[in-house]
């Protein structure tokens, strides 16, 4: 093992027990890193080079890497340096590098009508699995919820009142931290629905998760997204759908209906307000196109 791996184990550890990070994002700095040591052939992070840097960045552009994740990796190797510089007490040759700038791409949120038809597209009469998807979709989009805190669910997280209807969950987000959000009728109803008459069907190994697979192991995420792909697809949904169109979705509808944007912050688990400032943007547009279309001084001439 070199001084370099040696080093970024010792980064990804402190990530992991000190910072609390999510494993999803534990892997991404963990390939951006990798990444970057097979690029570039450093032996010490303590030497890496503004030049190195850009170097690499030339090199991810030319295998066609995605700008986001460019700039994501750029941050990653930024951040690593940053910190193994300080503990070895070595001069840092690259805190003044910056990330490309990326351009700002505003979230696609579904119509409250391909929500309806989405959610149609789960259900099966008579079929027991098909009320977990149901309930899988009503929970996405009726909490915002990232789709790793729905896969983290446990049983212990649906909060009733007196043993009696569920009226919350308690959701698991980024670096540890617990928020707590309210669920609506049809929520609620797809949940007990589930809760009732498919999870005791499933129950073998794992009684802690709240969605079991057929085996009765926790939900995969992956398998949830095929789930909620193959639900879209159903419906005839023309735009690609994933479990975060249900995130952009809830917040874009928040939004639409007069919520204020600090209490939808709230319900997203954002860790600032501008995160969730991104989602007025598409409301000022849609205001800007209603305004031009039905305007009479708005049209040209």
């Amino acid at each position: 093992m070199t001084l370099a791996d040696s080093q970024l184990r010792e980064y990804l550890n402190h990530l992991i027990v000190e910072r609390g990070l999510s494993k999803n994002t534990i892997s991404s700095y963990r390939r951006d890193l990798e990444r970057f040591l097979a690029d570039s052939q450093i032996s010490d992070f303590t030497l890496v080079s503004s030049s190195e840097v850009e170097n690499f960045v030339a090199l991810a552009r030319a295998r066609g890497l995605a700008e986001s994740s460019v700039a994501r990796a750029v941050v990653a190797i930024r951040n690593a340096v940053a910190f193994i510089c300080k503990e070895a007490h070595a001069l840092n040759q690259i805190k003044d590098v910056k990330p490309p700038r990326v351009k700002m791409r505003l979230p696609k949120a579904l119509s409250i009508a391909e929500i309806s038809d989405l959610i149609a597209a789960t259900q099966s009469p008579g079929d027991p699995r098909a009320l977990r998807e149901t309930a899988i979709v009503e929970l996405l989009y009726g909490t915002g919820a990232r789709i790793s805190e729905i896969v983290a669910l446990n049983i212990v997280d649906v909060m009733k009142v007196d043993g009696g209807e569920v009226l919350s969950l308690r959701l698991t987000g980024k670096g540890g931290k617990v928020r707590v959000v309210p669920l609506g009728s049809f929520a609620r109803s797809a949940l007990d629905q589930y809760l009732v008459r498919t999870r005791p069907t499933l129950i073998s190994k794992n009684r802690e998760a709240l969605f079991l697979n057929d085996r009765g192991g926790r939900l995969s995420r992956q398998t949830m997204w095929k789930l909620v792909s193959e639900a879209a697809r159903r419906a005839n949904i023309s735009t690609e759908v994933s479990p975060h169109s249900l995130r952009h979705s809830y917040a874009t509808h928040l939004l639409d209906g007069g919520a204020d944007v600090r209490v939808v912050q709230e319900l997203l688990g954002h860790a600032s307000v501008t995160t969730t400032q991104i989602y007025t943007l598409v409301t000022i547009d849609k205001l800007r196109e209603n305004y031009a279309s039905a305007h009479p001084r708005a049209k040209s001439r």
